[in-house]
């Protein structure tokens, strides 16, 4: 009886502590970020946040998300699909590649297209020449989310897919299903929660990179920042009302995001 005592005295602690961890590493920086946010008010909070070149960064933000996440799904799907339904010499070098985004620095990431699409990088000269400019625009920022984001969605589906097997999919085949009918109603059903788990988890990372897109973007004021970028150049300028405000505008879409994620693996988990 005693030691059963110890047992559940120490699990306490342990349980304690970690709450203890919890909230000094988690909740208080949190509360620090819309403490400082919102020190001056509600008013001049509001202000921050629809100043044009915040405005126009949470704008940049969302678009390239709008776009980043649809394709990876749909790229996600497909890889994933290949790699575990077809057996092909190259098969295990083709899932390291998938991985490779997710062991590369994002700023080697945003190096590499700035070296390959840059003015004098690989395929600058052509793009000069036809009077195409990707380097410092929108356009290498969705280029450069696309690659750092490409295996979260593959990476969610491949052991998925490869446990579940491929007997209910031949089923449907042996019923007269068409490709598009098996996938639609036999292989998307069984896979959707993991789907959107590695959906959300694109849409995070695309929100809060930094990194590779400080890099291909040039931080233009009111064209390339995102709002990690803008944060940043708040901060810089001194503006620290208003960079905690664009702060906390990419916090809240990081809870909302933890929130979606516990939900999907809550219900993932029946």
């Amino acid at each position: 009886m005693s030691g059963i005592k110890t047992q559940s005295i120490t699990a306490n602690a342990l349980i304690a502590l970690a709450f203890a961890f919890a909230a000094l590493s988690l909740v208080v920086p949190v509360a620090l970020i819309f403490t400082f946010a919102l020190r001056e008010g509600i008013a001049v909070y509001l202000a921050n946040i629809i100043e044009p070149g915040t405005l126009h960064a949470i704008w940049l933000t969302v678009l390239v998300a709008l776009i980043a996440v649809p394709v990876n799904i749909v790229v996600g799907t497909s890889l994933a699909w290949l790699v575990t339904r077809f057996r092909f010499r190259g098969r295990q070098l083709l899932i390291s590649f998938i991985e490779l985004p997710a062991a590369m620095s994002p700023i080697v990431a945003g190096v590499a297209y700035l070296f390959l699409y840059g003015g004098q990088g690989l395929f600058g000269p052509a793009l000069k020449a036809a009077n195409i400019q990707i380097m410092f625009t929108p356009l290498a920022i969705v280029l450069v989310s696309l690659f750092v984001t490409a295996p979260f969605v593959a990476r969610e589906l491949i052991p998925l897919m490869s446990q579940q097997g491929t007997e209910d999919e031949e089923a449907a085949l042996s019923l007269g299903a068409s490709g598009w009918q098996m996938f639609w109603f036999v292989t998307l059903p069984n896979i959707r929660w993991a789907l959107i788990y590695g959906a959300i988890l694109t849409n995070a990372r695309v929100m809060g990179e930094y990194g590779a897109v400080s890099v291909v973007s040039g931080a233009i004021r009111g064209q390339t920042n995102t709002l990690p970028l803008q944060i940043t150049l708040l901060f810089n300028d001194f503006n620290i009302t208003g960079s905690f405000a664009a702060a906390s505008t990419l916090t809240f879409i990081a809870v909302l995001t933890l929130i979606l994620k516990t939900l999907v693996e809550t219900r993932e988990g029946k």
